[in-house]
């Protein structure tokens, strides 16, 4: 197993050398360990999680025109090459197809344990301190605005919608990650989100008030 995961963690460093900050090795490695982290509770299966953990962002959809099916396509011909038993990349697939936000705004055909407690790890990294960091990196990278008054953010975004959302930094806050702690699966994630949330309400309340010259 660690011979897996020490060959999967040298094929992502390599994959995304170069890849936007938000979405480098780094954050991989954040989401790994908040996997394991989690999983000592949540006692999924360790290769599945470790792997789902490590690939599932191997070819991020925004960064491929759109291709949501580039990422599962990937991280399968890898796992095949090491010989791995087909159910369970096919399990490790279907995480990474059904991880993300926007895929659970679409319809989801798709349950495990193990996806629950990927996915936990991965939104914990949206929240939080680095949550806020990446979502200006990010938001730097698209050129958008921080915020602008004048534009409200969207509440109910179809999937569609939201793919192709180019609104200020800080109406994602609101479309999206203030809204990951009530959806979280896991009672260990929901522990942990609940302090991230907070921080990023403190930031928010600082950021208007710095914005109108108050403090």
């Amino acid at each position: 197993m660690n011979s897996i995961i020490d060959k999967t963690i040298l094929f992502v460093k390599e994959t995304l050398s170069g890849a936007e900050a938000g979405h480098d090795w780094f954050h991989i490695e954040r989401v790994f360990l908040n996997a394991q982290h989690l999983n000592e509770t949540e006692k999924g299966d360790e290769l599945v999680v470790a792997l789902a953990a490590l690939l599932h962002d191997i070819a991020d959809s925004k960064f491929n025109n759109g291709d949501e099916e580039i990422g599962p396509r990937i991280a399968g011909e890898f796992l095949n090459s090491l010989g791995l038993e087909p159910s369970l990349i096919t399990h490790v697939q279907q995480i990474i197809k059904n991880l993300s936000y926007k895929a659970s705004l679409g319809k989801i055909n798709f349950h495990s344990k193990e996806l629950d407690i990927v996915q936990d790890a991965d939104r914990l990294d949206a929240i939080g301190a680095i949550g806020i960091a990446r979502a200006f990196t990010y938001g730097g990278y698209k050129n958008r605005v921080l915020y602008d008054p004048e534009i409200a953010p969207n509440l109910h975004m179809s999937k569609e919608e939201y793919k192709n959302s180019s609104t200020p930094t800080i109406n994602h806050f609101y479309e999206k990650l203030l809204k990951l702690k009530d959806l979280m699966k896991t009672e260990s994630g929901k522990k942990i989100a609940a302090g991230r949330h907070d921080f990023m309400l403190l930031y928010l309340d600082h950021f208007y008030k710095e914005w109108q010259g108050k403090i």
